[in-house]
């Protein structure tokens, strides 16, 4: 049975006349909808439309300012998520919550349990966990340590959690954002099976393939209003995109590879005693005019990689070539003098310094240009004009309002990189993560200017969680695993399914990745 098959008619869940504001911010205002019993709802909407805000009223984090909730009929208690809890409304973050030094069964039991009891009933605990992992087909071991599991194994402990607490309404926020391909489809089975006995989900995604799959119905928010309500056998992914930002999306092309010199290399590299995960006899070739992806899941040694690239560390073995001479004093500022930006993967603690102004931010890798600086004074209007003159051509909304850069959106402080890094034309660019958690307008105009970044002749490395995106924009691609880099290979000769079944490990051996 679909999910549209088993939804009823009848709501679990309304929501009538919500409004919240944060002193100027209006972050929804009058959202009107209802969640059916057995029905899968998404949730869609540009980075700032409110969708978070919402999902926050509705679990008990925030209370309205205006309007009534209602669950099976009755007022939901605002401002309490121990309430929504217990009536059954549980949410997974996209960020797991999980006690890494704990067991599963210890973290599914956490605060289920009084803290006075004298003992956890470990026994029921633990037969109650495996019925519901059979049940709706969520394997996981339940004494393994969650420092041992998989993404996709901890997102699985993350919905147990929830079910646990016999919850009927599922609140998931980004559930595929970082699993592979095949995790995907292990998740929208499970979710089929919640659904084919009554439970209601809501399902907030940026990915809107997936929201075709999946849902019944499509909730669109945009500036914290209501943009549309649209069944998804009677919509199509253009309405929705034009629905979530205003307008048509343009199509994004990439470019043939018109590959030049090498700009930066790697042979042999190893990297040992790092933060993250060591790496292995690494080969890697970035050239001019083409942009070069890393597929892989999160933790396999992405981060040193990139780290090593934007010289924040050394390698252990091996060479670093740059413009053909190998580097062996490399350090962040020497590659960024050398035309090197950096995109790094956390925007928020590495990408900006969030007390600093918008104009500070946006200098802060140049601020010794005479245009900036003369005899130590800093030229505060040169600054700004270049600031503003900058915010126009990337389109950073809000920066007329935000005191401090952190007070920008998600999407904003992105652009806010993108326009520190790219506008001094760079010959390399390591963009990580580029567009995580982004809508599909910032997503489309952050793709377009690494595509014209290439163009113009830099040479692009990407690493990406997301398949899609990989596709989209990269001409070679490399899957790393375990800190080890597998061959490049032509995007024209793999698919998606290829591609995810390495980065589990499958197959992943037959490259030969010393080569």
């Amino acid at each position: 049975m679909t999910p549209r098959e088993n939804a009823t008619a009848l709501p679990v869940l309304e929501i009538r006349s919500v409004s919240k504001r944060f002193g100027n911010l209006q972050a929804n205002k009058d959202l009107t909808f209802s969640l059916a019993g057995g029905e899968v709802l998404a949730l869609l909407g540009e980075n700032g439309a409110g969708k978070t805000t919402l999902m926050n009223i509705l679990f008990g984090h925030y209370v309205a300012d205006s309007g009534d909730i209602f669950f099976e009929g009755k007022p939901l208690p605002q401002g309490s998520p121990s309430a929504s809890l217990g009536l059954g409304i549980g949410m997974v973050h996209q960020h797991f919550t999980l006690g890494e030094n704990l067991t599963v069964l210890e973290n599914v039991l956490l605060g289920t349990e009084s803290l006075f009891a004298l003992s956890q009933k470990s026994a029921e605990a633990r037969e109650k966990l495996t019925a519901l992992s059979a049940r709706f087909g969520l394997q996981v071991n339940p004494d393994r340590l969650i420092s041992d599991l998989s993404v996709g194994e901890r997102q699985r402990v993350e919905i147990l959690k929830a079910l646990y607490r016999d919850v009927r309404v599922l609140i998931l926020d980004e559930p595929t954002a970082v699993l592979t391909p095949q995790e995907s489809v292990q998740l929208f089975s499970a979710l089929r099976n919640m659904v084919s006995e009554g439970m209601s989900i809501i399902f907030i995604s940026h990915k809107l393939a997936e929201t075709f799959e999946i849902a019944n119905r499509v909730v669109v928010l945009r500036r914290g209003e209501i943009a549309g309500v649209f069944d998804t056998q009677a919509t199509s992914e253009q309405e929705l995109a034009h629905a979530m930002v205003g307008r048509a999306l343009p199509k994004v092309d990439r470019p043939p590879a018109a590959a030049g010199g090498v700009v930066m290399a790697l042979q042999g590299v190893s990297v040992r005693q790092a933060e993250e995960t060591n790496l292995y006899d690494i080969n890697l070739t970035l050239r001019a005019g083409e942009v070069v992806g890393i597929a892989g899941v999160s933790g396999n040694g992405q981060r040193t990689l990139t780290s090593l690239l934007g010289g924040d560390i050394t390698a252990s073995a091996g060479e670093l070539i740059f413009d053909g001479t190998p580097v062996t004093n490399a350090s962040p500022r020497r590659f960024i003098d050398a035309g090197v930006a950096r995109i790094p993967e956390d925007r928020n603690d590495v990408g900006i310094v969030g007390e600093m102004s918008i104009p500070e931010n946006l200098i802060i890798e140049n601020y010794r240009d005479s245009a900036f600086q003369r005899a130590g004074w800093m030229q505060g209007q040169n600054i700004e004009e270049y600031s503003q003159e900058l915010c126009g051509v990337f389109d950073i909304r809000g920066a007329d309002e935000a005191q401090q850069a952190k007070e920008l959106s998600g999407g904003n402080i992105q652009k806010l990189i993108l326009a520190r890094v790219l506008s001094k034309q760079p010959r390399l660019i390591i963009a990580s993560q580029p567009t995580r958690g982004l809508d599909v307008g910032a997503q489309s105009q952050v793709h377009q200017r690494l595509l014209d970044a290439k163009r113009a002749g830099a040479a692009v490395f990407l690493v990406s969680e997301d398949l899609e995106e990989l596709f989209t924009l990269c001409d070679r691609l490399h899957v790393m695993f375990e800190g080890r880099l597998s061959l490049s290979m032509p995007i024209e000769e793999v698919d998606i399914e290829h591609i995810g079944l390495m980065m589990t490990g499958k197959n992943f051996e037959t490259h030969n990745y010393a080569a």
